[in-house]
């Protein structure tokens, strides 16, 4: 992508789940003035944050202490610590967010796949995963941990409130944590709802969150945990924290200032993360209807900005005009012919023949502030200069390389 920048080629950068807007003034603000605020912090995190994290969780119905609440620098070191202090191996639902199973890599530990059912993005199929707990311990393996995304990334879509229901049931009755990525969540799209496992299985599941998508504070780095009030909670916390003090001592001060103010949640800020919701939601469903006039199957975003087009019907037209037979090749065909750049489905846990790739909408919003706060701000962003000419960019590329949903 950056040669062809470089060589004064068109990109179109769907591949990175970036938020793609600017941040709050009053969040800059709030950071400026705790910039002088150089000591350590403590291990768990500020008291005052771990109270407004308390209080974020408390106002949506899972009632929260401040001591349940755990602050690190950004969800996915959570997620890795969480693994550690879990141990054994994990189950993941397919597909899955890249770094779940890299964590697993690292640390040594198996990944058992076990896919979504329909209507189920980013939560395994429950009767699935009871089967696949026989298969371990069957192979000599402990499974520990399921981990689900809700809403999801790479599919953008929210898991039905019957399937995550049935999970909890799962979890419980074999002693698994759940650990919910609910890193989307305030930017479900208008209209949506979800049901998250702590309300079916709230002894045995770890919230996870962050401001990098809601707040667009990806380079901010922030994320908090919410610990179960049970037992086994309260123990793996503990852990936890152990293994934070070792690894990162504290999330940085000053940004963890501005996050007490964002889960504070004033009125003015609230209206930018629903703003930031109704951006997302309009940019993904028109990169959706593009890819579905071309034959994909393509279900309706629901969360976050994310589209998951599946191919498979367009398979033979594909090997017999481009030889692409893999979604390796489909996205290497799209970058190398339009500079369309996405992700295949493989990176994501699909098989390398599945022609299924994560197509990222949030970097269409602009390349400089200002068209992001256009972007933000408009009532109807498709007719932006900048976003209508990113979606002919698509269609051109797809009318190249699929034809039309006919084409055979």
């Amino acid at each position: 992508m950056e040669q062809r920048r470089a060589r004064g080629e068109r990109v179109l950068p769907m591949g990175f789940g970036e938020a793609g807007l600017p941040v709050h003034p009053l969040l800059r603000d709030e950071l400026r003035a705790a910039s002088g605020r150089n000591a350590y912090g403590p291990v768990a995190g500020l008291p005052e944050l771990r109270a407004a994290a308390a209080g974020y969780w408390t106002r949506r119905g899972l009632r929260t202490d401040a001591e349940q609440v755990v602050v690190a620098p950004g969800s996915k070191a959570l997620l890795f610590a969480m693994r550690m202090a879990c141990g054994g191996d994990v189950i993941l639902p397919r597909p899955s967010w890249v770094s779940y199973a890299a964590h697993d890599e690292l640390l040594g530990s198996r990944v058992w796949h076990v896919d979504t059912p329909p209507g189920g993005g980013g939560v395994p199929d429950p009767e699935r995963v009871a089967r696949t707990l026989g298969l371990a311990r069957a192979a000599g393996r402990e499974i520990r941990q399921v981990i689900v995304t809700l809403p999801d990334n790479p599919t953008g879509t929210i898991a039905r409130p019957e399937i995550v229901e049935s999970l909890g049931r799962v979890a419980r009755e074999n002693n698994l944590t759940v650990v919910s990525d609910e890193i989307y969540r305030e930017v479900a799209h208008p209209g949506q709802s979800v049901a998250f496992p702590a309300l079916f299985a709230p002894e045995r599941t770890v919230v996870t969150a962050g401001l990098s998508k809601s707040h667009a504070l990806g380079g901010w780095r922030l994320g908090i945990a919410r610990f179960p009030d049970s037992a086994h909670g309260r123990r793996l916390r503990a852990h936890v924290l152990g293994i934070a003090s070792e690894v990162w001592s504290t999330a940085a001060v000053p940004v963890q200032r501005a996050a007490v103010l964002a889960y504070e949640e004033p009125q003015v800020l609230v209206e930018h993360v629903a703003a930031s919701a109704r951006l997302h939601a309009r940019v993904a469903e028109a990169v959706a209807a593009r890819w579905a006039a071309h034959g994909a199957r393509v279900t309706a975003p629901q969360g976050g900005f994310y589209v998951y087009p599946d191919l498979d019907a367009r398979r033979a037209h594909l090997s017999r005009k481009w030889s692409v037979t893999t979604g390796a090749d489909l996205a290497d065909l799209l970058l190398d012919r339009h500079g369309v750049v996405v992700l295949p489905g493989h990176v994501f846990g699909e098989a390398p023949e599945a022609l299924r790739l994560r197509v990222a909408t949030s970097l269409l919003y602009g390349t400089a502030p200002d068209q992001r706060e256009a972007a933000l701000a408009a009532e109807e962003p498709l007719t932006l200069p900048w976003i209508a000419a990113a979606l002919r960019h698509l269609e051109e590329a797809l009318d190249d390389v699929l034809g039309t949903a006919e084409t055979e």
